[in-house]
């Protein structure tokens, strides 16, 4: 038995010094959904955002994405040319347990910029009707104040968050960093691209930006026509058939 006490994860972020004159992070990261992450990745990608750093840590067990054969780091910081915006895009999920660490690392990485509030998009796994298909928020009095003033987000009624989403709000109660935390419910399927278009029009309307977001619409309703046939589908296999097609889901 292994009597010798780990050492906590350590991360570390990596940033051109471009970085310094960002006033805003919006993040997302891998959960529930992969709404948050969907999110973030479809800001990068409409906005023309170019990559300005990572995060990296070496005691955390990682994954290493890739795409036409090239890896790339799972945590990447991305910036935009003619506004001070950056965008954090996680395809690691952080753990609740090294959540800690993990925002410490940020704030501290910032804390001598002009960084003045934080984003997060994120996905909630709940019971829900097609009511409650919006987003809601929970933040820090001065992210109410600066940002949601004149916008039609509701506020989460009551409960908690955990994780990364929870330290970051945590840490920033005290501290002069506006952080606020949108957030919409969730299906079980990944990517549940819905949820992340009612994140990107959120974020969209709160920030002002200029982001198309017919193509997101689009896949959204090509996902849930494939969830929808899927279902169909299952629901006319009969029972023999369905155990030994299982493994092609």
């Amino acid at each position: 038995m292994d009597t010798f006490p780990r050492p906590e994860p350590t991360f570390h972020v990596q940033q051109d010094a471009a970085e310094a004159t960002t006033e805003t992070l919006i993040a997302g990261f891998s959960e529930f959904g992969l709404v948050g992450l969907t999110a973030a990745d479809y800001l990068v990608d409409h906005l023309e955002m170019e990559q300005t750093g990572h995060v990296s840590t070496a005691e955390l067990p990682t994954i290493t994405p890739f795409e036409n054969g090239t890896p790339r780091h799972p945590i990447r910081l991305f910036t935009h040319q003619d506004r001070p915006l950056s965008v954090l895009v996680s395809e690691l999920f952080v753990p609740p347990a090294v959540a800690e660490p993990f925002s410490r690392a940020l704030f501290e990485e910032f804390a001598q910029t002009e960084l003045s509030d934080v984003a997060v998009m994120s996905g909630v796994p709940i019971p829900h009707g097609p009511e409650d298909h919006r987003t809601f928020y929970v933040a820090t009095e001065d992210y109410q104040r600066k940002r949601l003033a004149e916008v039609d987000v509701p506020p989460m009624g009551s409960g908690f968050v955990d994780g990364v989403n929870a330290n970051l709000l945590s840490r920033a109660i005290d501290s002069s960093l506006a952080v606020g935390l949108f957030t919409t419910p969730a299906h079980a399927q990944a990517p549940d691209v819905d949820a992340a278009l009612r994140l990107v029009e959120t974020i969209t309307e709160v920030y002002d930006l200029d982001v198309d977001t017919e193509p997101l619409r689009s896949f959204a309703e090509e996902v849930q026509q494939y969830y929808a046939d899927l279902a169909e589908r299952m629901e006319r296999v009969q029972e023999p058939e369905r155990a030994e097609d299982r493994m092609y889901m």
